[in-house]
């Protein structure tokens, strides 16, 4: 398994794709999981409850401001039962845009306040990506994951590297599929594919130039 931090992520881990074709390009993966656990967080703190207590939300899309955090499938744990999170939190104005926008700046917003990285979240995120891919991931769960794009049926241009939620099983991912999509979804979803299909273009010419 061959799993790419550095950014940009999705199109780092494409080139790298493309340079070792004797890799299988399944094997390759890039983090969004440290944007997964920042919209999951956010929830949490607005419901007051724990991280742990928020499943399902997805990272659609390129690891930038251009991201897309997805809470229409996204279940919370409230007084022991899972309830959607646009029921539980009756904010679709807060989840359509503040929380949208938090997600996508949050790695610019650490570092003008620390003046430093979020350095500790991001490993934080890399153990739970290797520890989902290694022992799978729970019944019912899924997760996000920078993944190469071929044949999903979201719609998203085939050879990108583009964050899907997926569940993990024998080391295998599998994009969870069938997840209706409203229009709102699908323009953010478009808006980020066509961001990582420019930056491709741009690193492929830079590449061949070099």
């Amino acid at each position: 398994m061959v799993i790419v931090v550095g950014n940009p992520a999705n199109t780092n881990c494409l080139t790298a794709s493309k340079s070792a074709p004797s890799i299988p390009k399944e094997n390759f993966s890039c983090l969004t999981r440290l944007d997964h656990n920042r919209a999951k967080a956010q929830i949490a703190l607005k419901l007051g409850v724990i991280s742990d207590d928020v499943k399902n939300v997805i990272i659609w899309g390129n690891h930038s401001s251009t991201q897309y955090p997805d809470v229409n499938h996204a279940k919370v744990k409230l007084q022991g039962k899972e309830v959607g999170v646009y029921e539980a939190l009756k904010d679709d104005s807060w989840l359509k845009g503040e929380f949208i926008t938090t997600v996508q700046q949050r790695g610019a917003a650490v570092i003008k306040a620390r003046k430093l990285s979020s350095a500790m979240s991001a490993a934080k995120a890399i153990c739970d990506h290797v520890r989902d891919i290694w022992f799978g991931t729970p019944e019912g769960e899924f997760v996000s994951m920078g993944i190469v794009s071929d044949g999903n049926s979201y719609g998203i241009p085939d050879d990108l590297l583009y964050s899907f939620p997926v569940t993990i099983k024998d080391k295998t991912w599998k994009v969870v599929e069938g997840l209706p999509i409203n229009d709102f979804s699908r323009e953010k979803m478009d808006l980020t594919a066509k961001e990582l299909a420019e930056e491709k273009e741009t690193a492929f010419e830079f590449l061949a130039s070099a």
